[in-house]
């Protein structure tokens, strides 16, 4: 690839959603079919620049952008291993919301507004991706709260609201004290670019104890969006936003950018050699298996769909923490590629119970007596979301949670087999009640609001499409975990890389 292609590419990426955004802005609500098509257009041309990318970089090439922003911190954007994990994950998932998205919103009013904070959302998670260090990773991540705070408020009722405010409360904390941080670590060492095997090890001696301040401060600001415990109180709450929105938060973009941000932190700032000189692995490991468990027992008790789908949320991105954690190859790959799998279940889960909520008027677990007899693509789609969330084969979860697995015999943190045990039961305990519910009770409590399409279909077919193929790719994740192209694959090539530094 041609050297003006390795240094623009990574900006290219970004504005191919940022530059449709902001002229979504400015279309008045009747500009309908120039919406869409800005839309599709900008998740097109992502597509084919991230699979430039993609090809580049397997064959070994890295991309690299930069502007002079701080004294020893330029904004730095590279494309690597890592960062392709992220960014394919969310441009393909960004397809699948935006088709969603579209259908969900087709009568609301302020849909330009909507979709132009959804392209920003978009463009700062891929930012974020693509940072080269912390300090453009920081810029990005603040970006973020910034771009999906409307888009949690978007209904605009008392109760959105509130989870709004909620929202940016602990985000914008949560910024603060990660900048704390960074500034922290940044005055000891600069801020380099991200490197496999971290960047600090030479600035430990003397040092140890400002260095595990700045770690504890970024794992702090970064929680917030990964809702680790006790940080996790906005994400329960924020699922009275609309569906496409609850699916961005879970899957896409928010929760996703701070558990990213915890990988960059362990892999490429401190290394696996400091984290372990710093003892700084055991008290993160015991953190994210306390959150794994809590939020378990949490989802049991919510009747509200969404409610327990954000603590199953809660608990599954914290086995991507606990597989970095760990501090072995194999708990690594489990934790990467359960970042993609968990995206693609959780996201499928999230567009079922959106179509429930619009098609028969479903919000609460009890109404769902019979709904897979009336929507049997719907309920199929998310019985294979929730077998993977338990980790049942051949699902896309059971990779995850296998290689997860290993890592603990790899790691001898055996401790650790009670917690994914526990949590296997309490997955299957709050899932398969459901997937029983929608299979094998007769409908019991009338639908609050059954809309009887003329069409074919069981609900709009663009409700339909994105859950339908979001749950054959997590299948197939699953079947094809083995092969070249599959997300496992370029987990194993990122752990390679991470690993041969240390």
């Amino acid at each position: 690839m041609s050297p003006f292609w390795q240094q623009y590419l990574p900006l290219a990426i970004i504005l191919s959603s940022l530059l449709p955004g902001l002229i979504i802005f400015t279309l008045k609500e009747t500009q309908v079919k120039l919406r869409i098509s800005l839309n599709l257009f900008g998740v097109g041309v992502k597509l084919l620049l991230v699979l430039l990318m993609w090809q580049a970089v397997k064959a070994g090439q890295q991309f690299y952008f930069s502007l002079p922003f701080l004294p020893g911190a330029d904004l730095v954007l590279q494309g690597e291993a890592l960062s392709l994990l992220f960014v394919v994950l969310s441009s393909v998932l960004w397809l699948a919301t935006t088709i969603y998205a579209i259908g969900y919103l087709e009568q609301s009013p302020l849909r330009s507004r909507f979709f132009g904070y959804f392209s920003l959302c978009v463009s700062a998670t891929v930012g974020l991706a693509l940072a080269g260090n912390l300090v453009t990773f920081l810029l990005f991540y603040e970006l973020l709260t910034l771009a999906t705070f409307p888009l949690v408020v978007h209904r605009g009722t008392p109760e959105s609201l509130a989870a709004g405010r909620r929202y940016l409360a602990y985000t914008l904390s949560g910024g603060v004290i990660l900048m704390l941080g960074v500034a922290l670590l940044h005055s000891l060492v600069q801020s380099p670019l991200f490197t496999p095997g971290g960047y600090v090890a030479a600035a430990i001696s003397g040092n140890e104890g400002l260095l595990m301040l700045a770690f504890a401060l970024m794992i702090t600001g970064l929680g917030v969006k990964a809702a680790l415990l006790p940080l996790h109180g906005w994400l329960p709450q924020a699922m009275v936003a609309p569906a496409p929105v609850s699916a961005l938060l879970h899957a896409v973009a928010v929760v996703k950018a701070g558990a990213f941000g915890i990988i960059r932190l362990v892999y490429d700032v401190f290394g696996v050699e400091s984290m372990q000189a710093l003892q700084l692995a055991q008290p993160l490991m015991l953190l994210a298996a306390v959150t794994i468990l809590y939020g378990s027992w949490r989802a049991l008790a919510q009747q509200d769909i969404k409610r327990r789908l954000a603590y199953s949320t809660i608990s599954q991105v914290s086995y991507i923490t606990l597989g970095v954690a760990m501090l072995g190859p194999l708990a690594a790959v489990g934790g990467l590629v359960h970042l993609v799998h968990q995206g693609v279940m959780k996201i499928t889960l999230f567009f079922c119970a959106g179509n429930f909520a619009e098609t028969l008027g479903i919000h609460k677990i009890r109404e769902l007596n019979g709904a897979g007899r009336r929507m049997p693509v719907t309920a199929m789609a998310f019985t294979l979301g929730a077998l993977g969330m338990i980790g049942i084969p051949p699902t896309a979860g059971f990779i995850s949670k296998w290689y997860l697995g290993l890592g603990v015999a790899e790691v001898g943190q055996n401790w650790l087999i009670l917690v994914f045990a526990l949590s296997g039961l309490l997955n299957a305990a709050y899932f398969l009640p459901v997937v029983y519910r929608m299979w094998f009770l007769p409908q019991t409590v009338p639908w609050p609001a059954e809309q009887r399409l003329s069409n074919r279909f069981e609900t709009h077919w663009m409700l339909l499409l994105p859950a339908t193929f979001t749950a054959i790719l997590l299948l197939l994740m699953g079947l094809f975990a083995s092969t070249e192209l599959s997300p496992l694959s370029w987990a194993q090539l990122i752990v390679e890389r991470e690993f041969r530094h240390d």
